[in-house]
């Protein structure tokens, strides 16, 4: 190779551990974040929009709620085999779940719970730190963390993210998919370990298409139209990438005293979002 198509060949490509750029990303202008009910269970963390209702995945009983927009009335509730469930989605017949800890995707029926199949998660592992990440964020309505619960957690009792790999090293296994959607006979889903949002083709299990995602910390993702919008609890804000490229176009970012956000799913104009503290929340788009 000569010397100058070499310079070229480095100057077209993105430098090694590059994260999508954020800066000129334009804002959208939302108004008021309405809290519009609670969550019929306590640690909501998956939506999911379908015109029967409004499917919420729960990471404290991993229980998976139909229930109505208007109210949050449930209009089904199913056990299910995940655990710590992050995220749902569904199919037209059977709902697909992340069970974070485990590590796999679960399809299960959406009339009775019961489980399909069970897949792996790719991208699964420990979470790892990164030069320029923004720093971890908790929900502003949650309880501030006593001395007590922090001994807990540095004894490696339910610890997650980052935590895990600190402080059990080489015993820590990682964790999973955080939001699911399906689209087309696909369906994507956002892993927070490799930061990354995969296009799998369920038939086969195959990775299609894969894109790095806005930080350290992807949740909810959700359509709208043909762009796929992408949650960061981290950065408390939403990326709308081009699915084609990865590419991020444009965010919506929240305010500190905004619920955190976590699961999401857009509905007839709106977004819909649940902090895992127990609230779903609206803000039109």
């Amino acid at each position: 190779m000569r010397r100058r198509d070499f310079i070229a060949l480095a100057t077209a490509a993105p430098a090694f551990g590059a994260v999508p750029a954020l800066n000129g990303v334009k804002s959208r202008p939302i108004g008021k974040v309405e809290t519009v009910f609670k969550s019929p269970g306590p640690k909501p963390n998956g939506l999911q929009a379908t015109s029967e209702g409004l499917w919420i995945m729960d990471q404290g009983d991993n229980r998976a709620y139909l229930v109505s927009y208007k109210d949050g009335k449930v209009l089904r509730a199913l056990d299910t085999e995940a655990d710590r469930a992050s995220g749902i989605t569904f199919d037209g017949e059977s709902i697909w779940i992340g069970s974070t800890y485990s590590r796999e995707i679960v399809r299960a029926d959406a009339k009775t719970g019961k489980t399909i199949a069970k897949y792996f998660t790719p991208g699964a592992g420990v979470i790892y730190r990164m030069v320029g990440d923004p720093p971890a964020r908790s929900s502003p309505l949650a309880p501030r963390s006593t001395p007590a619960k922090t001994k807990k957690r540095a004894q490696g009792q339910e610890v997650g993210g980052f935590q895990q790999g600190q402080l059990l090293g080489s015993r820590a296994v990682g964790t999973g998919a955080h939001g699911q959607e399906w689209r087309d006979g696909k369906l994507w889903m956002a892993v927070p370990p490799s930061r990354t949002i995969y296009r799998l083709d369920p038939q086969n299990w195959i990775v299609e298409k894969k894109f790095d995602t806005a930080a350290n910390r992807p949740h909810g993702i959700g359509w709208e139209g043909k762009w796929l919008w992408c949650t960061d609890s981290n950065l408390n804000a939403f990326f709308k990438h081009d699915p084609d490229t990865g590419g991020i176009v444009e965010k919506i970012q929240l305010g500190d005293t905004d619920p955190l956000p976590h699961g999401m799913t857009i509905w007839q104009g709106a977004m819909w979002y649940c902090d895992d503290v127990g609230v779903v929340c609206r803000l039109r788009m």
